[in-house]
């Protein structure tokens, strides 16, 4: 329910100038609140910047815009114009020098593996349709009940591992329910036979696009804000966090070598929830110190190859499942936007590096890093060591917050603790510490601005915690006649009470589309 608020004379502090932070800084702007954004590092975006070198843009991680929230995509659309490109997609999964479709499309994936593993596959699969775990706590178990384990060991294991350094058994399935296609295979295989009774658009196959990387989205909203009479301060690194009780009273911040104290009304943070809780003065209880130092993050360079050729190939990126290689991802920045590279006679490429700070990559020294990335691109077959004339490095710290076995319990102790305080809130995917997409880092931005503005009361770390897959839209239901049900899953689903009715049917359906596809193949 919502409460008059008296909006004059609040002076907002904003710790983060990222997607969440500068959404909710804009948003404040909007109803002529002049907020003060902090940002450490020399440019705006966060994890979804732009880095520049010699004219080449490098978009660190790959940010495809698509989202389900109407108010975000008009957000995006309404301060870049004609400059928000559409975009269509191509991914591809590297594996035993293949290339396979991502997402995975059933006949590709077996035509690209043989019929012998195929078989082996398929079979996995209806094993673990028929027989699946009963409890889905790890990624493993997740992902085997919905592709079989072979699946999983050939398309999700290795590459899964290099991007977290854990073992898929301890990872929580938390993250793996938003973050794949759910059921592809079944999805894929059903639709062959049956009319689907909803329309399913997928924004898989397309995405938006900035014309030069997301951080041009970011420097375009700073501006805005500036312009309304927001202040945004770059380089500025918030060093401490005063408070009195409940309240928070001031930050202090490092600015070009000196420390100066910034005192405001009403605090929202997008800063990582562990460096927030640790730099409060007075200190939290040891507990909930405890509990941030237990919560983890996964961290990440790239290394920018400039590459003297044209094209080098179709995709926007390719995942690297290749355990004989360290990169996790190449990125062929060229084919997320012309407008990414100074010159269309070369190719700019980034090689994604998944590693921990101040690990044995993190502290490789550049030199050693870009001669790595050339040689393990030679070794892909993507491009001549010759024809690589340049190359740089950018580190990105605390890209990705870890859902282990404990993070869970950790985080619950710090929720509890932080929502004591009466004018703070905490937001983003690093505030959250959850492995949220821009769109919904930008929502918790934008619900923040109404907390304190409108009196509302929305919970920011429900934000995106529907067990739904992000990529997939639901349409409205299309008017057809029904077909006859079809008899043999029920009897046997009344046989066999543990079977899921809809996968018993779906698997059954899978045997007579694999038997049509392997006879096809024999008489061929």
């Amino acid at each position: 329910m919502k409460e008059e608020v008296n909006v004059a004379n609040k002076d907002v502090i904003i710790i983060g100038g990222g997607p969440a932070g500068l959404t909710a800084a804009h948003e404040l702007t909007r109803h002529n609140i002049r907020p003060v954004v902090l940002e450490k590092l020399d440019k705006v975006g966060g994890i979804a910047r732009t880095e520049n070198y010699k004219g080449y843009h490098f978009d660190m991680g790959g940010h495809r815009f698509f989202t389900k929230l109407p108010e975000v995509n008009q957000f995006w659309h309404d301060v870049l114009g004609d400059d928000f490109l559409h975009r269509p997609r191509l991914s591809r999964i590297y594996y035993k020098n293949k290339y396979f479709n991502y997402p995975l499309k059933p006949f590709n994936a077996l035509g690209g593996l043989g019929l012998i593993e195929g078989m082996r596959i398929f079979t996995s699969y209806l094993r673990w349709h028929l027989f699946p775990y009963k409890e889905e706590e790890t990624f493993e178990q997740w992902v085997t009940n919905r592709f079989g384990k072979r699946l999983f060991e050939t398309f999700f294991k290795s590459y899964t591992e290099k991007v977290w350094g854990i073992p898929c058994t301890e990872l929580k399935a938390d993250w793996a329910a938003q973050r794949i296609k759910d059921l592809s295979l079944k999805t894929a295989i059903t639709t062959m036979f049956l009319k689907p009774r909803r329309t399913i658009k997928t924004l898989i196959e397309s995405f938006d696009y900035p014309r030069q990387g997301p951080g041009m989205l970011w420097t375009a909203v700073k501006k805005q804000v500036e312009q309304r009479g927001g202040a945004v301060h770059l380089n500025s690194n918030v060093t401490g966090i005063n408070r009195q009780g409940n309240r928070i009273t001031s930050v202090v911040i490092e600015h070009n070598g000196r420390t100066e104290t910034i005192s405001g009304s009403n605090f929202i943070s997008s800063m990582p929830v562990t460096l927030f809780l640790k730099r409060l003065n007075p200190p939290p209880p040891p507990r909930v110190l405890e509990a941030a130092s237990r919560l983890k993050y996964r961290d990440f360079l790239t290394v920018c190859l400039i590459v003297d050729k044209p094209d080098l190939f179709p995709d926007n990126w390719i995942y690297i499942h290749d355990p004989n290689v360290n990169v996790g991802r190449i990125q062929n920045y060229k084919n997320w936007s012309a407008d990414m590279v100074p010159t269309q006679t070369h190719t700019s490429l980034g090689l994604e590096y998944f590693c921990n700070e101040g690990d044995k990559t993190w502290t490789m020294n550049d030199a050693d890093l870009i001669e790595l990335g050339k040689r393990e691109l030679v070794q892909i077959g993507l491009a001549c060591y010759d024809d690589v004339i340049d190359g740089c490095v950018f580190r990105v710290e605390k890209s990705y917050p870890v859902y282990d076995a404990d993070y869970a319990d950790h985080l619950e102790t710090i929720k509890t603790y932080i929502s004591r305080f009466q004018n703070f809130q905490t937001i983003g995917r690093n505030g959250l510490h959850r492995y949220n997409n821009q769109d919904h880092a930008m929502l918790t931005g934008m619900l923040a601005v109404r907390n304190i503005l409108h009196g509302e009361r929305h919970n920011l770390w429900l934000v995106n915690a529907e067990q739904e897959y992000h990529e997939v839209i639901l349409t409205k239901e299309t008017p057809h006649t029904p077909k006859p049900a079809v008899s043999t899953p029920r009897i046997l689903g009344q046989v066999l009470p543990l079977i899921d009715d809809a996968a018993l049917g779906v698997s059954l359906w899978l045997v007579t589309a694999l038997l049509t596809y392997f006879l096809t193949l024999l008489l061929v």
